[in-house]
């Protein structure tokens, strides 16, 4: 394919066929390699993005035309770059997906639905949404890892309509989870010290200036801070699910054995909540939403993965198994420890307690006179939550980016450091965080509220635009004659495809349906808070699409004109730098010490 042929081969170094110097120079050049039609030797050749080096003159460097030869000068000719070693992308992808709901406010989950409900929410949202949708974009994303590819994606498979309102609303849930987990980490704090001792100014910007450096720089800096913070993510998530069952056997200073007390009785694991038990069910299910994402956040990594055809479909089967594992187990976990009408949970929540003085484990530990582990669990709480701020500033700053490349957004967020640092794009990421402080304010409690049931939209959204996407993808391959089963991620579901995708399109859809259908219950007014933020995006989305369809008079694509192939010659150029690197051993090596945690993990 391309410059390559892999069509024998796994991307083993020596089944790796490179083409003669003939097809070399014709693709540097920007002419199509092969016939269109046949998918194993096809390729559009993007000029602009890919030959613009060889247009530099010697002359115009030396005189300091081209600026990206200043790393701290931004300039429209330099772009990302591809430094996202397997290690990387695999936390990365942990890294934005776990966070504070997972360990915190998962406790209002509990309270409101109980522990039965809660765990059937976790598996049901994870087999019927969570797993169509990162099989199905994941077989997307492996074939053109692209900046920001779901939302490029959109634009080449469905219409570039399609693209603005999926760029604009994962760039709104992405930008209003920054100032959440910036909130989170400083209400964490608040489990040493009252709030009055100290202003939440004090907290929120040496966090911010954090971001910025951990940002700024070159990628594979972000990829290096994701990697540890994630590691600790996973120390949390794996320690805690070893506290709960060595304390459920009996392992705890009260000396009782507990287990699955919890469950015991439909009134303690399916209690009432508003009047019903359907409403405690979709009470934990939403909470489930907001806590159990796929991993868009890995695909968002793919247009800076190194070798992304073996990178990123190793990432995308492992990722959906550890993440079920941690959110499942970790719904059932909670459930075990503490009961929903726990006295100190419902203080907590009620009274707006801070940080994790309403975590489950942390109530947990205190009503079994555990004193030291709550503190711990306290700093890697706060360690997990500021590394999915990181990731947030990252994913926001990639989807602006992926907008202005594609001219649905001003140009100069476009622009460039040498180091491939979209650098005005994390500006305005950064200055989203400023939204953080909303908690100075009297209302900070419903302004985070409203932030956190936005998000749960835009999370929907996100999916049912995804499988749209993919299911246009589907067809336009059966039009072309290009087969999906030589792409890069085969999967068990690669044969059942469209169904998966088209039952993750109709699960979604009833989701988005019934988000706000609390509003509607029987009560002396309308809910109109709660009608808003549950359906607003739904709305604005709409509007969005309307409005620039109008304007732009914008078509549906065709499947036979979809393009499949722009973006391959980019690839298949990296991967005969990659491997050649690799055979002259000039490539990076990395530690003893760090091989061995990315072969643990």
């Amino acid at each position: 394919m391309g410059l390559f042929n892999f069509s024998n081969s796994k991307n083993n170094d020596s089944n790796i066929e490179i083409l003669d110097e003939t097809h070399v120079n014709s693709s540097s050049n920007g002419n199509s390699l092969t016939d269109k039609k046949n998918f194993e030797t096809s390729v559009h050749y993007d000029i602009e993005s890919d030959s613009l080096d060889d247009e530099i003159e010697e002359k115009d460097v030396k005189k300091g035309k081209f600026s990206f030869m200043n790393p701290f000068k931004a300039d429209a000719t330099a772009k990302t770059e591809r430094k996202l070693k397997q290690r990387h992308v695999d936390l990365i992808a942990i890294g934005g997906s776990i966070g504070t709901a997972l360990f915190v406010t998962i406790g209002i989950a509990l309270m409101n639905g109980g522990c039965g409900n809660l765990l059937i929410a976790f598996f049901i949202h994870g087999i019927f949404v969570i797993y169509p949708v990162t099989l199905s974009i994941g077989e997307l994303v492996c074939y053109l890892p692209v900046d920001s590819p779901f939302i490029t994606h959109a634009g080449r498979f469905v219409d570039p309509a399609f693209e603005v309102v999926c760029g604009y609303n994962f760039y709104i849930m992405v930008s209003l989870y920054i100032p959440f987990e910036i909130t989170s980490v400083n209400s964490m704090i608040h489990f040493w010290r009252d709030g009055s001792e100290y202003s939440p100014a004090d907290a929120f910007v040496p966090q911010i200036v954090i971001y910025v450096l951990l940002n700024i720089f070159a990628v594979n800096l972000y990829g290096e801070a994701e990697f540890f913070l994630a590691i600790g993510k996973l120390i949390l998530a794996i320690g805690l699910l070893f506290f709960t069952f060595i304390t459920m056997v009996g392992g705890n200073p009260l000396h009782w054995a507990f287990g699955f007390h919890n469950f015991k009785g439909v009134h303690n694991a399916f209690p009432d909540y508003l009047g019903s038990g359907a409403s405690a069910f979709w009470a934990a299910y939403l909470k489930a939403v907001f806590t159990e994402v796929a991993p868009e956040y890995l695909g968002m990594a793919a247009g800076e993965a190194e070798n992304p055809r073996k990178t990123m479909p190793r990432a995308f089967k492992g990722i959906i198994y550890r993440l079920s594992i941690f959110y499942v187990l970790g719904a059932m976990s909670v459930g075990i420890l503490l009961r929903h009408d726990d006295p100190t949970l419902v203080e907590a929540v009620t009274e707006g307690a801070a940080g994790a003085n309403v975590s489950p484990y942390v109530i947990a530990m205190q009503n079994m006179n555990i004193k030291v582990l709550p503190h711990i669990v306290n700093v890697l709480c706060i360690s997990s939550t500021f590394s999915a701020g990181n990731s947030y500033i990252y994913c926001s700053s990639r989807a602006l980016y992926a907008l202005a490349k594609n001219k649905k957004a001003p140009k100069i967020f476009t622009y460039c450091l040498k180091n491939g640092c979209p650098i005005f794009c994390i500006f305005v990421a950064v200055a989203w965080s400023c939204l953080s402080l909303l908690q100075l304010g009297s209302s900070a409690g419903v302004a985070l509220d409203w932030m956190i049931n936005l998000c749960t939209g835009c999370q929907v959204m996100n999916y049912f635009f995804m499988m749209i996407t993919y299911l246009s993808f589907y067809r336009a391959c059966k039009a072309q004659n290009v087969s999906r089963f030589t792409m890069p991620l085969q999967a068990w579901t690669t044969k059942l495809q469209p169904y998966p995708a088209i039952f993750g399109l109709i699960t979604t859809f009833i989701i988005i349906m019934f988000l706000g259908c609390q509003a509607f219950l029987p009560s002396p007014s309308f809910d109109v808070d709660s009608f808003l933020y549950s359906y607003l995006m739904v709305f604005v989305d709409i509007g969005i699409f309307v409005v620039y369809k109008l304007v732009f008079k914008t078509k549906m694509v065709k499947p036979e004109e979809a393009d499949l192939f722009t973006g391959l010659a980019e690839i298949d150029q990296h991967e005969l730098e990659f491997y050649e690197k690799k055979r002259q051993g000039k490539d990076e090596k990395e530690s003893r010490w760090t091989r061995m945690i990315s072969w643990i993990l």
